[in-house]
């Protein structure tokens, strides 16, 4: 993996957030280097007035990169890695501390499967099916809703990309060394039960997949001859009625937005995050409940749609909803236990385009069902952001 040229690999600190009113992004003489602490929680911000800036919670700083990433959209993150799409939409894996970037294979290099994808004009796809009883079959979509999950493995270098146009019909893949992408179908070719895509989650070469139908659909990625299902048979969805999801509030007056969503534990566990951002009495707020499998209750199989149990408590980990999975809570770190790192639930997931997923930065206990805001994030006009943790 080669760097671009010879620019130093710094970003600068461009205001202390302990002033009032907003950072002041111009001011950046005589700052010191972000020189950041491997594994702690940082947040990249996209501003609406563009540009990136990162800002450090333990220190209550903001920093510049001083890599200009003006032209990229930033899709996920794996460590200090990023996936970025650029203005001519090709994709890209960045180091947002260095000038490294590894090129990915355009979007239109996807074989070997069902599907052919292709350039319709500027900002366009058209994707073809090949293959499958629907063959022939064609559709466009716009390059504005591309999605995107990474892994990268810091120990090799070796790395995974999975990317999708909203509501499409595959997934795209590819590891190192791949000269083109490989098609996942999520429609056509698939078992009744495993068909479509609510959300997503990436861990290593592991894809778990929340369908349609809320089963639970798992590939094996790691293979030289594309991907393996290795999903359970499925005896009962993952899935909780709306019954048994009392939010709790009596006083809701507007559903701002909403989502289920699939993270996945250090153990390999599957869990169900239940999202709901509200207004209530003139204020906005939000809910979560997290839901796991409940063995017991599953032994008994007369009784349907009661597989899973609402949680107070996942441990001495932390879940960091931008990825999908927990990681162990570090103190010495600033990594929180039995807390969800969240920016907006609308990372990867099939939304309703007519329901807005605003930024909500926060970090939520499970336990004690507090938020801790950042009051210096609070007068910024945010389009996105992002945990990471650097390694």
């Amino acid at each position: 993996m080669d760097g671009l040229d010879d620019r130093p690999a710094s970003v600068a600190e461009v205001g202390n957030s302990k002033r009032s009113g907003s950072p002041k992004y111009n001011e950046r003489a005589k700052t010191p280097r972000l020189d950041p602490k491997l594994g702690s929680p940082l947040l990249l911000l996209s501003p609406e007035e563009g540009g990136f800036r990162l800002y450090k919670p333990d220190e209550d700083k903001f920093y510049e990169t001083k890599s200009d990433f003006s032209g990229y959209r930033f899709l996920a993150s794996s460590g200090k890695w990023f996936l970025v799409v650029d203005s001519r939409w090709d994709l890209y894996i960045i180091d947002v501390f260095s000038d490294e970037r590894i090129s990915l294979p355009p979007l239109e290099s996807t074989q070997g499967g069902l599907y052919m994808v292709e350039r319709e004009g500027s900002n366009d796809f058209k994707v073809t099916l090949i293959g499958g009883s629907l063959n022939g079959r064609c559709c466009v979509h716009t390059t504005e809703y591309l999605r995107g999950l990474l892994w990268v493995d810091d120990k090799n270098g070796d790395f995974v990309v999975v990317w999708q146009f909203e509501q499409g019909q595959f997934l795209g893949f590819c590891k190192k060394g791949d000269l083109h992408y490989r098609d996942i179908p999520i429609r056509v070719d698939v078992r009744r039960e495993f068909r479509g895509l609510q959300d997503v989650v990436l861990k290593g070469y592991n894809l778990y997949i929340l369908v349609n139908r809320s089963f639970i659909r798992h590939l094996d990625l790691s293979g030289q001859d594309g991907f393996k299902d290795v999903s359970a048979t499925p005896r009962f969805p993952i899935w909780v009625s709306a019954f048994g999801r009392d939010l709790g509030i009596s006083e809701i007056k507007k559903v701002i937005s909403f989502s289920d969503s699939i993270a996945v534990t250090t153990s390999g566990d599957v869990l169900l995050v239940f999202t709901t951002a509200f207004e209530s009495l003139g204020e906005r707020s939000r809910i979560f409940h997290v839901y796991k499998r409940d063995p017991e209750k599953e032994l008994k199989r007369n009784i349907c749609g009661t597989s899973l149990v609402e949680v107070e408590s996942i441990g001495d980990e932390a879940l960091f909803f931008d990825f999908g999975i927990t990681v162990p809570a570090d103190h010495t770190l600033g990594i929180e236990p039995n807390c969800i790192y969240f920016t907006r639930n609308d990372r990867f997931g099939h939304k309703d385009g007519s329901i807005p997923c605003l930024v909500d930065i926060c970090v939520y206990n499970i336990a004690t069902r507090t938020f801790k805001r950042f009051p210096s994030l609070s007068n910024l006009k945010l389009k996105d952001a992002m945990w990471f943790l650097p390694s």
